[in-house]
């Protein structure tokens, strides 16, 4: 797993060795069919909205420690010269010593059904080479080169269907390290004899896409991944053994050359305005996709919750990651996955067949997602004054009501031009996220703008501004290796620059800004309001995207209002403004 692009300040050269493509070239194109043309397929991705992937091979016996030395990034990578640069004879070497004994398919399936999840996608071959499952195209899989000899993919398919979850697998189509000929892999035989890419694709790679496909039941999608420098008619030609051998099944948008069936966003990646279309978020439950010795940064439920809800608000898939230790036991994350789950079994009607938001946007106090003629307001943020308060919707309501589970209390409501408030009481119902349902007379229409309501902040997007002679782009970087953020930023800043934001003030006052950007050293921005009121301020700069405090600004009325910023002084490549973020100061 691995993502889209850089900060330039963050450079793939320096990430990985020269001969590899960069990670976009990897990706190939997504341009994807962006809803399947028969109903039946994809029904899962469409209205199940939550799924599991799992990453699991011969690189969890590692555990991202090779030869004494602890490497820090996705584990899945640890062979790769960008982290332990293990050598092909020593990877083929560990098969022999891996023996998963604990192992469960059953519980594997128990616990993403209890988690609420709809199906499960499963590394069948990752770009190690090793095949988690029995392989007649080549014998460096774990039932033909291991001490345990059995096919954990027929067993965790059986499981899937037994708790009446879907089943799917991952394919590495283009990447193969270990066998000759592959993508990035070894381009001789073992006879020193050079070999092509055709050679790989036909002894190994399309043989084992026909044996997943046919071997395991009925599969709800295969998942290929990086198809960097492959030609159209190889991925053509997987695509047709899909069809041929799964017409049910979707197609991953990353087999390439616009060739899937839907969209998977970059890794870790969960969108903050909404994407048209049938898409998917791939999350992790910690830093790492495979399983990591020291990696304890576990999401917890509530974490959990609020990623799967955007993701399902903005309108897509979440599908989180767990990674399966060497012996092939489920890590710490299931307890967090369970309590989520459990939540979601009290509120399924949020998670399940449910619409988009009409707003493209998450509120100050937490998510929307629609069904029928209902909102569900998904308040992560409490109100404390007792009031929660709606900006822009445009359809009546009929009805409000606080839910508990299965229980319901009405609760009051008003409107007064734009916004709608509703009488909430003081104490939360529920401690992970409190969950109430409004009924409209229709389905429910809302404007997009922001609302700025006196008892809560609002984090105004570089996604959502207007800009004049700047850009404004999606950049993606590595914290760790593999251990993807992702943001828009406004930078190419000129004299004439600015980015915009229109804003509805609820009532007059006064308000804190604080602005989150990368920069190298000092910087001047200045932030102007369609009234005049103008903050101006230095600060320094960082490598990461850090807060820093401006000054307050005073709206003197109600209604619409605009904020305005630009650069003064600092680096125009360099100065990347994310966010500005408006606190009530009291």
């Amino acid at each position: 797993m691995m993502s889209r692009l850089l900060v330039p300040a963050l450079l793939l050269a320096a990430l990985l060795p020269a001969a590899e493509p960069s990670m976009d070239q990897m990706w190939g194109e997504q341009g994807v069919k962006l809803s399947p043309a028969n109903a039946q397929r994809g029904q899962l991705l469409r209205e199940g909205h939550y799924a599991m992937f799992i990453h699991w091979g011969l690189y969890a016996t590692l555990a991202n420690q090779w030869q004494g030395k602890t490497f820090y990034g996705i584990g899945e990578w640890l062979m790769n010269p960008s982290m332990a640069n293990i050598p092909v004879a020593d990877y083929l070497a560990l098969a022999k010593d891996f023996n998963p004994l604990r192992f469960d398919a059953l519980a594997i399936a128990q616990l993403a059904k209890d988690s609420g999840m709809k199906y499960i996608v499963i590394t069948s071959k990752h770009h190690e080479g090793f095949a988690m499952f029995g392989s007649k195209a080549s014998t460096f899989n774990i039932v033909d080169a291991t001490p345990f000899k059995r096919d954990p993919m027929k067993e965790l398919a059986a499981a899937c269907r037994k708790v009446g979850i879907g089943f799917g697998f991952y394919y590495s189509h283009f990447q193969d390290w270990t066998a000759p000929g592959g993508g990035n892999g070894p381009q001789t035989d073992t006879n020193g004899k050079p070999v092509t890419f055709e050679h790989y694709f036909r002894s190994k790679c399309l043989p084992q896409v026909h044996e997943i496909t046919s071997h395991y039941g009925p599969i709800e999608i295969v998942w290929f991944d990086t198809p960097g420098g492959l030609e159209k008619k190889y991925a053509e030609e997987l695509v047709a053994a899909v069809r041929a051998n799964q017409p049910k099944a979707l197609v991953s948008g990353r087999v390439g050359h616009n060739l899937g069936d839907y969209q998977t966003l970059g890794d870790m990646e969960v969108p903050l305005k909404k994407v048209a279309g049938l898409w998917e978020s791939v999350d992790t439950t910690n830093d790492s996709w495979a399983f990591a010795w020291y990696d304890e940064n576990w999401k917890g439920p509530k974490e959990i919750l609020v990623r799967l809800l955007a993701t399902n608000a903005r309108g897509g898939t979440y599908m989180l990651n767990l990674g399966l230790k060497g012996d092939g036991s489920i890590p710490k994350a299931a307890t967090h996955l369970r309590k989520a789950g459990t939540w979601i079994a009290r509120y399924p009607q949020v998670v399940y067949g449910t619409e988009p938001s009409p707003w493209d946007r998450a509120q100050p106090w937490g998510d929307v997602v629609m069904r029928g003629n209902h909102l569900y307001l998904c308040v992560f943020a409490w109100p404390q004054d007792g009031v929660l308060r709606l900006h822009g919707l445009n359809t009546p309501i009929t009805r409000v009501d606080i839910l508990d589970g299965n229980k319901s209390t009405p609760a009051g409501f008003a409107k007064t031009g734009a916004w709608t408030t509703i009488t909430v009481p003081g104490l939360r119902p529920d401690p992970l996220v409190s969950m109430i349902r409004v009924t409209c007379a229709a389905k429910p229409e809302a404007t997009s703008g922001f609302g700025l309501e006196p008892a809560s902040s609002l984090a105004l997007a570089a996604d959502f501004a207007v800009g004049k002679e700047v850009t404004l782009k999606s950049i993606g970087w590595m914290e760790k290796f593999g251990e993807w953020k992702h943001q828009v930023f406004a930078w190419d800043w000129k004299d004439a620059s600015a980015v915009t934001w229109e804003i509805d003030v609820m009532e007059p006052g006064t308000w804190r800004i604080d602005l989150s950007y990368v920069a190298k050293g000092r910087t001047v921005w200045r932030i102007v309001t369609d009234e005049g009121v103008a903050v101006q301020n230095q600060q320094n700069g960082s490598a990461v995207v850090s807060r820093y405090p401006m000054g307050e600004v005073t709206f003197s009325k109600a209604g619409r209002h605009t904020l305005s910023v630009n650069l003064l002084a600092g680096d125009p490549q360099e100065s990347k403004l994310a966010t500005l973020h408006l606190v009530r100061n009291e």
